[in-house]
Order: C-alpha cells, then structure tokens, then sequence
C-alpha cells in the first residue's frame, strides 16, 4: 500500500506539472540537439551544477562561447540556432558536437550530451565523439510488430560476437545470416544484448555510457531498425537488454559528473557508487531522472520499434544493499523491510505502467535473483508491473549438479522442486543457461558435460565415446526438461543451442585483445560431418513441438512421478506425457501408463494395497 501511493503520487505529480506520462515520457523529441521542420536547431540540457552551458561543434569551428544556452528554471537550459540563409539546418548531419560546461569552480568541461543518439569512436582515439545523426533519408519501417507472443522462445542475442569470424560483426551480419537461423531453429522472440553504447566493448553491454545512441560499432542506427524490422517480418518479436540500473564512471564520454558535480543524474558520495561493479547509481527520486529514465524507454520502442524490454540487474535496484552478499531465504521481512530501496521499485512501477498504457504488446521481463514477491504483478494490484522475471536458480541448480554429483546422486524430487519451484501467479521465464555460463572463468553446460573431448571426438567418423554419448544425451534431457516443467518462457544464448564448445572472453589487455573467443561458431552446426548438428535439430525439433502444443502458455505441469532409485521424472503438461529417465546405465521397459489406480490393479493383476508400491505414471483424467 505505501508503494502503490508513492507510485500514485508521483504519477499524480507528473500529470499536474508535465501534462501526464505521455508528454513526460516524450521528452528525447526536445532535449538533446533536435531538428525543427523550418530548418532550426533547437538544443536542451539539464545541467543544474553548471554555471553556464554552450555548444560548439564543427558547425562553428568549435567555438566554445559563440552559441550560449539560456538558463531556465530547474537547472535546465536551451539553445535554438536558427536556420542558414539557404533555410538548411546549421548543424549538418554527421557533424561533430560538444556541450561546454562551465562548472562551478570555472573549469570548462567538453561532454557529450546525455541525449545523444549517436556516438563513434574513431580508429586511434580513446573517447567517443558524439555526432549529429540527421539523416536527409532514415529508413521507413515496412512491418508491423508481432502481436503479444503467450508461449515466449527467446533467443539471447548479442550482434558483435554473432559471426565465426575474429572481429567485431555487424547489425546488416545479424540480420541476413543470423535472423534466417533463429527463425529456422524455432524462436519467436530475441532479447538483443549490448545495444546502449558502451565504451569498454568487454563490458558486455553492461557499462552503458550513452543510454540514447545504438553502439556505432555495429553499424548505424538505420542498421539497426533494419534488422529490428526484417525480425518483425519474419514474425519474430524483438526485446533490448536495458540496463536502467547503473552507469559508466567515465567523464569524458558518459554521463558522470556531467555538470560538474559528484551528483546530477546520480546520488552523491558512496550511495551513488556500486563498490562490486565500480559504476554509478541514479536518483531514481530525481524527477529529472525520471524523465530521463522512462524517455529513454520510449526512445527504444517508438524510434526504433523494440518490442519490449529484459531488465538488467534489478536486484542491484530493489535494495540498498544491491543484493551484495545477500542470501535471499524467502523471508518476507528480507523483501518488505527498510532495505527496500522505494524510490527504485516506484520508478521500474511507473516504467511498467507506461509502457503497458502507451504499448501494451510490449513485453518487460525483470533480472532479479532475490525472488521479490509481486513483481510481476500488474501495477494496478501493487506490484512491479513486469510480464516476467527470469527463473535464475534453475541454470544455478544444473551447474551444481554437474559439477558437485556423480550420475548415480542425481537427486529427482530437487530436480523437480528446483524446476516448479515459483508462484503460480507469476511468470518465469526458464533457461538452462544463458550468457552468464558462458563467459570466460565460467563454463557452459556443453564444456561442463564433455570438456577437451569436443576437440577430439565429435566428428562423426570417430567412434562414438562414453564422455561424448553421455555428454549430447544430458544436453538435450536438461535442455527439454528445463523447457517444458520450468516455466512460462523459455531462453537459450545463442551458440549454446548447438554446445558451443567454448567460452566467450572479449578482446582486452588480458588476452592481447584477441578476438578469438569472441565470436560464435556457427559453421560447426552447419558442418555435416560433425556431432553438433545433431544438438542444433534437437533444439530445433524442441522449439517446433512447444509451437505446435503450446505448454510455456499452459498451466504449470502435473509431475506424476520422481523416482530416486529408478531415476525417473514423468509429468504431464499441454495434453503431453513427459517421461525422463536420468539413470546412468539403467533402461526400462516394464514403466505402464495408466489414467486410474483401477486400471493399475487391471493391468498388473494384483490388489489395490500392492499397486501403490508398482511404479507406474499417472496421468491426469
């Protein structure tokens, strides 16, 4: 109840003094450097520590003083650069920008707008210019986005890695050589990963610097809402890793100390610091912030037609201790106490609110590890807003066992109260493992599974080895097990469809900024004479069967049987019997499905005190 009137006050608030959400959030449209129709430039900031702000640029032969914004209320400020004589706009396209900032102690500072929607790093150079990116054509979305998808097959994608080759691939790559296959292998969903522009390419994506300019270094941005509109035309939905949750500590090319100050978009001192990933943390109180922060959402969907959102590091958001060190048991005081960062979770409240009253075919699915109650509950009941949260103790679970148990200590009842382990009004989306299994120091389930004998043994010429046999069966077992009994969506990182049979490391000082593991092999899956063919059908043939039967958009499974000695796992989901049968070097033939206890004693020719103790599967009537 306190949150919910904490979210209503400050929706409440927006509508009084912005006009309400929909302008609130439309806000990229004036601040920045945007274009008028007459041929003008009209350019905002909110700068509140500056003691004054300027624009130069290529237009002016970087000036600094020439073109002064005005101050106005609230620590904003505006500039409007009329027209040339020839009535084209005095900021061409593709030309350079800086705003000056002239900080409270004198000292002029050269940033990039927070606003920017285009950002290059030029060969040599070791910051990000910003470049004005007005295009006398951009390019025109020709297909509408796909209705809101009930059974969710995402692929976790990320553009730069998705090549065989050793270097940096591109969104035109993604869009004629990978999207063909994603379509092909049966998911209708791909959650981009690494899209907000991010200096330090080994982040991952994680360290954003610019939150409004689609990384350059794949290409442009009418690369990208190319790629996002061929995805749409194949009918496949297109979700953005988002990370509202923290920022770059870099000056020069991001949006720390921006004007000046320790504060500005973030809290000052240590509360505005995350000492694990050594980044910045917004005020999401700030009402600036807000705008910035929900705009930028708005941005991504209307500007280049994402479909929704993947959350990153919520947990880090919901509490003031950001989940460091934290062992979440389920206690309801760990989730409702004073930990509770309220002006986080009031703010991923009104993004979800917006996004479901402007877009409601958008999807938003949250990354939190504590397992907050309610979070993907509608707004209007209290609760976060999102359509699903990321069931990240299964991919957890599998590791552990892989690693810690021989084949024979496999525990089936933790296997199954692992896989159902989640509240029924809730949807999860349900992975064996994603990026995170992936990066170097870590190893992917396929490595785990076969490790050095991927290099050797895999070649269908080469006899067949236990390492190997044992190996693609669990693959694929914990792979549909995972699909079909752990949630409401499902989630493969693109490579592990197939056992990619190594890590992924970016290019950094670490490894002499090799290329090599950052990239996916894909010609192994398409190479006949090896093994890993037969995972990539496997997967594709996984994916088919849940389009055709549809069990992510049922109710949760009937588990009728999790047999320790016997090893095996039977339920009942979307009309369709699974059975499972994780023994080591046992095979059975004597397992009978019946629909009664009645038929049990028929089949079996015994009483009805005798036939509990005959394993048979159940199904439901």
């Amino acid at each position: 109840e306190v949150l919910y009137a904490l979210f209503y006050k400050r929706l409440k608030s927006i509508d009084d003094n912005e006009g309400g959400l929909n302008k609130f959030s439309k806000s990229y449209k004036s601040f920045g450097v945007n274009q008028f129709v007459d041929g003008g430039v009209y350019c905002k900031e909110w700068a509140p520590g500056a003691e004054a702000v300027f624009l130069t640029g290529d237009f002016n032969g970087w000036n600094p003083f020439s073109h002064p914004y005005k101050k106005m209320d609230y620590g904003k400020w505006e500039l409007f650069i009329p027209p040339g004589q020839d009535g084209f706009s005095p900021v061409p396209h593709g030309s350079k920008l800086k705003v000056v900032i002239r900080a409270q102690n004198g000292e002029l500072l050269y940033r990039i707008s927070p606003w920017a929607r285009y950002v290059v790093r030029y060969e040599g150079k070791v910051n990000y210019d910003w470049v004005h990116w007005d295009p006398p054509q951009t390019y025109i979305r020709k297909h509408r986005s796909p209705k809101k998808l009930k059974s969710l097959r995402i692929y976790e994608s990320h553009v730069g890695i998705a090549s065989p080759e050793g270097k940096i691939a591109s969104y035109k790559n993604f869009t004629f050589n990978v999207l063909p296959r994603i379509r092909d292998l049966g998911y209708n969903c791909i959650q981009l990963m690494a899209v907000m522009e991010h200096a330090y390419y080994a982040s991952f994506g994680y360290q954003v610097t610019s939150f409004f300019a689609a990384s350059s270094r794949y290409g442009t941005p009418d690369d990208l809402k190319e790629l996002i509109d061929v995805a749409h035309s194949m009918g496949i939905t297109v979700l953005l890793d988002v990370v509202h949750s923290h920022a770059s500590k870099n000056s020069e090319d991001g949006l720390n100390k921006f004007d000046g100050t320790d504060s500005c978009f973030f809290h000052s001192g240590s509360r505005g610091t995350h000492r694990i990933w050594d980044s910045r943390l917004f005020d999401y109180a700030n009402w600036e912030v807000l705008r910035f922060l929900l705009s930028n959402l708005r941005m991504w969907i209307e500007d280049y037609g994402f479909d929704g959102f993947r959350f990153d590091g919520v947990t880090s958001m919901l509490y003031h201790n950001h989940g460091i060190g934290k062992e979440f048991s389920g206690d309801y005081n760990e989730y409702f106490g004073l930990d509770v960062d309220e002006d986080a979770l009031c703010y991923l409240m009104l993004a979800n609110h917006m996004i479901n009253f402007l877009h409601p075919e958008c999807i938003t699915i949250a990354e939190d590890v504590s397992g907050m109650p309610a979070l993907c509950r509608p707004v209007a009941e209290g609760g976060g807003g999102f359509d699903y949260r990321l069931a990240m103790a299964i991919p957890d679970k599998w590791i552990k066992i892989i690693k810690e148990l021989k084949d024979e200590d496999w525990n089936m009842g933790n296997i199954v109260y692992t896989l159902t382990n989640r509240r029924c009004d809730e949807k999860y989306i349900a992975y064996a493992e994603s990026h995170d299994q992936a990066l170097v120091g870590d190893k992917t389930l396929a490595f785990r599974l076969m490790d050095a004998e991927m290099y050797t043994n895999m070649s269908v010429f080469t006899p067949l080895t236990p390492v190997i046999d044992r190996g693609i069966q669990l693959h694929k077992m914990i792979r549909l097990i995972t699909h079909t009994l752990g949630g409401d969506g499902y989630l493969n990182f693109m490579g592990n469809e197939f056992g990619h049979p190594e890590w992924l490391d970016f290019p950094r000082k670490g490894n002499n900024e090799s290329f090599h593991y950052a990239r996916r092999q894909f010609n192994l899956t398409d190479d006949h004479l090896l093994r890993y063919k037969f995972l990539n059908e496997f997967d594709r043939d996984m994916n088919k069967l849940e389009e055709k039967f549809g069990w992510l958009a049922s109710p949760p499974a009937y588990v009728t049987e999790k047999h320790e000695s016997n090893k095996v796992i039977a339920f009942e989901r979307a009309g369709l019997l699974f059975i499972f049968n994780f023994h080591p070097y046992e095979s059975y033939v004597d397992y009978r499905v019946v629909k009664s206890l009645s038929d049990a004693v028929r089949y079996t020719n015994t009483s009805l005190s005798q036939a509990s103790d005959i394993h048979l599967l159940w199904l439901l009537p």
